[in-house]
């Protein structure tokens, strides 16, 4: 049974084979986007509340982390990646999931100050706070930060898909969860109760998830291309299980069963929607994954080429820098947006 990679150069190892339970099927729900969804996960590398009054401005340079933000109290102006200068109110949410390079301000035009780090105290982990001196509480704008890692590669095709700016306000009609998460928000920003900023961090980041999914569900109901295929009821369930086992060893004959048709018409469907065959797509998502394991989880290059089944470590660089654009040698360290979230450029 052939192998979907199958090609000179890119022979797996047998015993790999033993290590997968061939009798254990992927089993999808009625939803393939819900099996894609499933597995998003976001981790809150830090997080800065801030209490400012008075004018302020501060530029977000861009990283390589998602940037959040939420406003509560007396409000203030976002210039979104475009530039364009548009008002945030108490309960506003904002995910700039691609970590493109923004800016918070009192006013359009002030022009941003360095973030006053070194006056910062440390609450928890990875948790910082700020108050500007003299602020009223009850007067104060009051900014909840943070930079957000994400499981999935930034390639993933659902990551390339994400606009540079996503508003929890534009998605609240169709998702009756996030108005009671914003409120919740509200709430612990206004405390200094034992653990408010702890909670405030892991609300946040079930409100960007949330934004996420809901984006997906809703905002996006006419996009074609990947979230097109993925809502095709046969090529989703191929794409579901894909990306649910990307280490698997997938055949050609076990895609097909995936699908539900025959193997003869399973890879002309699969690349008419999809927009390529299903040899690039594996491919793909297995690099994708391998990149994770380089970059996020410090893997060593010879052991992702052994866990993806390459016979060495030669032909998994050449498969890795065919999809990914450069070697595996080059992405260990991640370049930047390992900063306080809201130190400006």
């Amino acid at each position: 049974m052939a192998s979907v990679l199958d090609s000179p150069g890119k022979r797996f190892h047998a015993r790999k084979s033993l290590m997968l339970d061939r009798s254990s099927k992927f089993e999808p729900s009625a939803d393939p986007l819900t099996d894609m969804l499933r597995g998003l996960r976001l981790d809150g590398v830090e997080y800065a509340r801030c209490r400012m009054a008075g004018d302020w401005s501060f530029h977000y340079p861009a990283q390589a982390h998602a940037h959040f933000h939420f406003v509560s109290g007396k409000g203030c102006w976002l210039q979104g990646p475009d530039g364009e200068w548009s008002r945030l109110t108490a309960g506003d949410a904002v995910l700039v999931p691609h970590g493109a390079a923004h800016g918070l301000a009192s006013a359009p035009g002030i022009e941003p100050r360095p973030f006053p780090r070194r006056d910062c105290r440390a609450i928890c982990d990875n948790v910082l706070d700020y108050e500007e001196p003299g602020a009223d509480p009850g007067h104060a704008t009051v900014l909840f930060c943070g930079s957000m890692r994400f499981n999935l590669d930034a390639l993933h095709p659902l990551m390339r898909m994400m606009p540079d700016l996503m508003r929890a306000q534009e998605l609240m009609v169709s998702e009756p969860a996030i108005p009671h998460l914003l409120d919740a928000m509200i709430a612990e920003c206004g405390l200094n109760r034992v653990g408010a900023s702890g909670i405030l961090a892991r609300l946040a980041d079930v409100m960007a998830a949330q934004i996420i999914r809901s984006w997906v569900e809703h905002g996006c109901g006419d996009a074609a291309g990947w979230i097109a295929a993925v809502r095709d009821p046969e090529v989703g369930r191929v794409l579901a299980a894909v990306h649910a086992e990307p280490e698997r060893d997938w055949t050609v004959q076990e895609l097909a069963g995936v699908m539900g048709v025959s193997r003869s018409g399973f890879a002309a469907k699969f690349a008419a929607i999809v927009g390529e065959t299903p040899s690039r797509y594996v491919t793909q998502v297995r690099m994708h994954q391998a990149r994770q394991w380089i970059t996020r989880d410090r893997m060593r290059i010879a052991e992702a080429a052994h866990r993806l089944g390459y016979d060495s470590e030669a032909s998994f660089s050449r498969a890795f820098k065919r999809v990914v654009g450069t070697a595996p040698g080059r992405i260990r360290a991640p370049a930047g947006g390992q900063g306080l979230p809201g130190a400006p450029a």
